[in-house]
């Protein structure tokens, strides 16, 4: 019998934001596993819920969303979400929250566990569903909830009336913290937290920028996976370090007229919403495929939050994507377009996030006008995979793909 020849991937370099990104990200969990080993609380956060709080009071809390994307996207969320639906949970409901409260159940997902909680911090600034899953949460496992409350804001900046709301629901829930916890909260280490943070996310927000170059340094598929370290640990020194490693491969990658995405970049499109994570191979392929570079999205780079005080960051949270109007998210996707030189945008009209798709017909239509760029939209869904259509999605790129082609004045490859 003939020994098998595998093929090995190299072995990554240490010294790659890759690789230090991807250490990062994973011991997020470890970190939780061993503090709840040791008998310490753990809490379940939501991924806008200002992190620099328990992280300054020291706490270890893991991320429901950011293991709901995990689990999507290694295969489990039909298997989650079913499992949910199962107990009566609606399929029109987030797939987050499915296989969230999925996992509170079984308490088990091969593909990525964490260690269950003993409270919950919630924020309302992505979502009010989030809300009510919490609170199912807390109620099924009896812990407490703290909620912080972020009204949707129908001007374009934050009024001092509602920093001050905000400032007091941050206080609210800081006390409650320690209170449970028997944490203190420190201003010197607050301050050095907020350093940090502000760090990480001047980094991450300066690299997302370099899609500016042409070509962009960068294949915009991998944003998506380095942003798991902007959710989970943006206000740890390891992340700050790393992110500025990213942003110097990016730069140094631009000055060598080298890219992550391999291949010619023909078309350079922006992509909105939330990814499909059961179907990121498929999204990312359908695009490279025809030589479309995804240069940017303002789903990445809503996780930079850039401040200089409490009272900044208090404005900061109330600015993130589904908490903004109409006038101000259009324009920040209107900036990102033009700044990144788009040709084209394609919209995930995801199932799991009505707010979000919700005004995305009307804003991608202003949007489409002001850069005079096409529009073309899918039907997906963040975590569940049974609410995507391949077909559907490759007749959508391809449509999009003439368009731009025209838009050129021509055909790019002849052999077409």
């Amino acid at each position: 019998m003939g020994e098998e020849v595998k093929k090995k991937r190299p072995a990554p370099d240490p010294n790659s934001a890759k690789y230090k990104l991807g250490q990062i990200a994973a011991k997020a969990y470890s970190d939780c596993m061993e503090a709840k080993a040791r008998g310490e609380m753990v809490g379940w956060c939501a991924s806008n819920f200002p992190v620099e709080i328990p992280e300054t009071l020291g706490l270890s809390v893991c991320y429901p969303e950011n293991q709901a994307a995990a689990i999507a996207a290694r295969g489990g969320g039909e298997r989650m979400c079913s499992e949910s639906e199962g107990d009566g949970y609606s399929n029109d409901l987030c797939a987050y929250a499915r296989v969230s409260l999925a996992y509170m159940k079984l308490k088990d997902a091969p593909e990525q566990n964490m260690p269950m909680p003993d409270f919950v911090l919630c924020c309302n600034n992505i979502c009010n569903c989030m809300i009510k899953w919490y609170e199912n949460i807390a109620r099924e496992l009896d812990i407490p909830m703290i909620m912080i409350d972020i009204p949707f804001n129908p001007d374009y900046e934050v009024s001092d009336a509602e920093t001050e709301y905000i400032r007091a629901q941050f206080w609210g829930a800081i006390h409650q913290l320690e209170k449970i916890t028997g944490k203190k909260w420190s201003d010197e280490r607050y301050k050095e937290v907020m350093e940090i943070s502000g760090r990480s996310s001047r980094a991450w927000l300066a690299a997302t920028s370099c899609a500016k170059y042409l070509p962009s340094p960068f294949n915009g598929f991998d944003l998506l996976n380095h942003m798991a370290v902007m959710v989970t640990a943006r206000g740890k020194k390891e992340a700050a370090e790393a992110m500025e490693t990213l942003l110097k491969e990016y730069e140094d990658n631009h000055e060598k007229g080298d890219s992550t995405y391999h291949g010619e970049e023909k078309y350079r499109i922006m992509f909105e919403g939330i990814a499909c994570w059961p179907w990121l191979r498929v999204t990312s392929t359908g695009l490279k495929s025809r030589g479309i570079n995804m240069v940017t999205t303002i789903y990445a780079d809503a996780f930079g939050f850039i401040y200089d005080d409490f009272d900044g960051m208090c404005r900061a949270y109330a600015r993130v994507p589904n908490a903004m109007n109409l006038e101000l998210s259009r324009d920040k996707r209107i900036k990102l377009c033009k700044d990144n030189h788009v040709e084209g945008l394609l919209v995930h009209t995801n199932r799991s996030c009505k707010l979000w798709s919700g005004f995305m017909a009307e804003m991608s239509r202003q949007i489409g006008r002001a850069c005079d760029i096409p529009v073309v939209s899918f039907d997906g869904d963040q975590a569940d995979p049974r609410n995507f259509s391949e077909a559907q999605y490759d007749t959508r790129v391809q449509g999009l793909m003439e368009i731009m082609e025209a838009n050129k004045g021509g055909r790019s490859d002849g052999n077409r």
